[in-house]
């Protein structure tokens, strides 16, 4: 079988991120749409549910694929993923960028190469970007 579809899924926890940040999905929805140009995507809508008493899910539907986060400020942490199909949008850089701005104390991420036959998992370097 031939497979023809390339994308990469970029999957991050991160621990010890200010509450008042985890707890804003208007500020997120905000964040997540600059992230999202950062990486060249085209954004075609954005969600967002802010839940009481706390917490927050953004997502960002992308013409590659989405952004998401889904946070849990009363623990510090939030979950970020990013899928993109082909080879001119990198996920990472939508995810650098958050990092950026959440700047956690700890991440654990993954990034899974995907459609190319067997799912390959790798280490993806983690980076804070300078925000514009």
């Amino acid at each position: 079988m031939e497979y023809s579809t390339f994308g990469r899924h970029v999957a991050v926890d991160t621990w010890g991120v200010d509450f008042d940040l985890l707890n804003n999905a208007e500020f997120l929805q905000a964040q997540m749409v600059e992230a999202a140009e950062a990486c060249g995507a085209t954004v075609l809508s954005v969600q967002g549910k802010q839940f009481e008493p706390q917490g927050a899910t953004v997502l960002v539907l992308l013409s590659e694929s989405h952004l998401s986060i889904h946070t849990y400020p009363e623990r510090g942490f939030a979950a970020l993923d990013c899928y993109t199909c082909g080879e001119t949008v990198d996920p990472q850089l939508a995810i650098d960028y958050m990092l950026s701005v959440l700047k956690p104390t700890t991440t654990h991420a993954k990034k899974l190469v995907r459609g190319m036959g067997e799912l390959q998992v790798v280490e993806p370097e983690m980076k804070q970007v300078e925000l514009v």
